[in-house]
């Protein structure tokens, strides 16, 4: 089931410049700070109203801790009951808004198609000047977005830039940066694809798609990632809205015209979640729309019943793919952005090849150009896919790895001819494809000149990866050191390149039992005498020579078990040459300490 989810920033260019511009105050605070906010006159003589004007310091709420003269946002600050009433504050004037300046540009008549659904609007500093951003249109300069003073001003996006000026003399005129704004959201994307889904795609100047097709479950569900992307871009100072559906056109036309910041539509209820939005949610041209203007198209639900012939001949194809495209009959793919371009070689073959010889050299050729690419990025390859296509269509893939970046041509050809058996070549071979998806930087390494008698120590890591190719990658592994006294937990596995430390001074043995085996049939002295017979795995042994003990105590924060427990570890050494690591469980004096039964836990070289 495809989920796709559209994400639509209203107000990107002018939030992406007011993000860095946000002005406490204007230059000159004093001269525009309101009466009532300046100081009283602190002999007012025989009458009780201060001179100067303000609100009166003897009223009742103004008694406390706001003092004798509060300011506007101290009396806003207060909770909603605890604010005086208007006939304490006393008489004053407020501006209020043209009432024809906040209409629409169509005279008030019907919504406008083109015109989306107004968004809510975050606050914004009473001191800022309103902003518009225009660009070059033909002969005029045309308005592309405005700041939410402006809107509330009466500038919309698409006037004339002469008109604004004439509406608006303080206004704050920019050119259009469009191409920091489409920079901004291929990052975006980019982050998308790091951090949400592995395919993101921006769309125009103003939105962004995600493919969120089984990748919602790991944010908990549709609903939560909804909001957790909105928090995140509401961190960095962008408003937004979101909408998932079923197929891309449904998910951008309820972003932009549905009128809510989340909507998540079922699956298959496309055509009647976008019936009732205006055609202009169907992204078609200015053209479109004026002719389905004038034949009285105005929803998305006219269209539905209109046959396929006329329709297209009266809006065009296009118009007929968008609808069919947003209900889900045609498939819209996205396209994604790439956030790393993976290095590849490619050969086209004039002739089918079937024999080993002739694939190896091919390999070669692509090795070579490979290495080419990787060395001018100073990069150095992890993992190579090698792709035959065969003449029948089938593909053929063939991947190895190696321990550490290479860019030596020589050496994962080697790689390749052990793997060369495992491609079917079937009639024959006609396309082969290199790409190394993983990388890692490899910068150049200085080389000895011979001069002073130092010597480099040799490289494993192509003996590793030759015997990863054979043995398998699970099979290569070094011991590293853990800080646990136990001997079961003071070892651990690690990569065939690591470089072990914090091994203990006193010795071990070289295979050490993955659980300790009890021993039968054990004679031995107690408190501190190695065993003198014992039978491990059905075989009898007599002990010629021992060493020991090594007392271990038992880790008493892990397990309430360990509090007392005691290891008597000996070394012995059998008649037949066998030498072995044993212990005992407890001192031999304590019963607390352990129960007297022997283990073998390891075994000498």
């Amino acid at each position: 089931m495809t989920r796709v989810a559209s994400l639509y920033l209203p107000q990107l260019p002018i939030e992406r410049l007011r993000r860095f511009e946000r002005p406490s105050a204007p230059p000159d605070a004093a001269a525009l700070t309101p009466r009532f906010a300046q100081a009283i006159d602190d002999d007012p003589g025989p009458c009780s109203v201060p001179r100067g004007g303000g609100w009166r310091p003897g009223a009742r709420w103004a008694q406390g801790a706001l003092g004798a003269a509060p300011t506007p946002s101290d009396i806003d600050a207060l909770p909603a009951h605890q604010r005086p009433t208007m006939r304490e504050m006393g008489r004053r004037s407020e501006t209020a808004d043209h009432p024809f300046r906040a209409m629409a540009p169509d005279d008030g008549g019907p919504a406008s198609a083109a015109r989306p659904s107004p968004v809510a609007r975050p606050r914004t500093d009473p001191w800022a000047k309103p902003m518009i951003l225009i660009a070059r249109s033909g002969q005029r300069d045309i308005v592309t977005a405005t700041c939410p003073v402006a809107l509330d001003l009466g500038l919309r996006p698409g006037m004339a830039a002469a008109h604004a000026r004439a509406l608006v003399s303080d206004l704050d005129v920019r050119d259009a940066e469009q191409d920091a704004d489409a920079m901004w959201l291929d990052r975006l994307a980019l982050h998308a694809v790091r951090h949400w889904t592995p395919m993101a795609s921006a769309y125009d100047l103003d939105g962004l798609w995600l493919d969120l097709t089984g990748t919602t479950h790991l944010f908990g569900g549709e609903d939560r990632f909804c909001r957790r992307l909105l928090r995140f871009l509401e961190r960095l100072g962008f408003t937004a809205h979101i909408a998932i559906a079923g197929t891309p056109g449904a998910a951008h036309a309820l972003a932009r015209f549905g009128g809510s910041a989340i909507t998540i539509l079922p699956p298959r209820a496309e055509a009647q979640a976008i019936a009732d939005l205006p055609l202009a949610a169907l992204r078609l041209c200015a053209d479109t729309l004026a002719t389905a203007s004038r034949f009285g198209l105005e929803r998305i639900a006219d269209l539905y019943a209109m046959p396929r012939g006329p329709l297209a001949k009266r809006l065009g194809l296009k118009a007929v793919e968008r609808l069919d495209q947003a209900r889900g009959l045609i498939a819209e793919p996205i396209v994604p952005v790439v956030p790393f371009e993976v290095p590849r070689a490619e050969r086209r073959l004039l002739e089918p090849i079937v024999t080993a010889e002739a694939i190896n050299h091919v390999i070669g050729d692509l090795l070579a150009d490979l290495v080419h690419d990787l060395q001018g990025r100073r990069l150095g390859l992890r993992t190579a896919v090698l792709t035959c296509q065969r003449v029948d269509g089938i593909d053929q893939r063939v991947a190895v790895g190696t321990a550490r970046a290479t860019r030596d041509a020589k050496h994962l050809a080697r790689m390749f001819a052990m793997r060369v058996e495992r491609i079917d070549p079937g009639l024959g071979i006609e396309v082969m494809q290199l790409a190394a998806p993983r990388v890692e930087d490899l910068q150049p390494v200085a080389l000895n000149c011979g001069l002073l008698d130092t010597r480099r120590a040799p490289d494993v890591a192509p003996l590793v990866d030759q015997l990863a190719g054979r043995a398998g990658e699970e099979a290569l592994f070094r011991l590293s050191a853990i800080e646990s006294d136990v001997p079961e937990r003071a070892v651990r596995r690690a990569g065939p390149l690591a470089t072990p430390s914090g091994w203990p001074a006193w010795r071990r043995p070289v295979r050490l039992l993955h659980r300790p085996e009890p021993l039968t049939n054990v004679v031995a002295l107690l408190p501190d005498h190695p065993p003198r017979r014992f039978s491990w795995r059905g075989s009898a042994y007599k002990v010629s020579a021992g060493e020991g003990p090594e007392r271990i105590h038992g880790e008493w924060w892990r397990s309430a078990r360990e509090m007392w427990a005691v290891r008597d570890y000996f070394m012995v050494e059998t008649g037949g040459g066998e030498r072995f690591w044993l212990f005992r469980r407890g001192d031999g004096i304590d019963a607390p300490t352990g129960d007297l039964t022997w283990y073998l836990h390891g075994v000498f070289g």
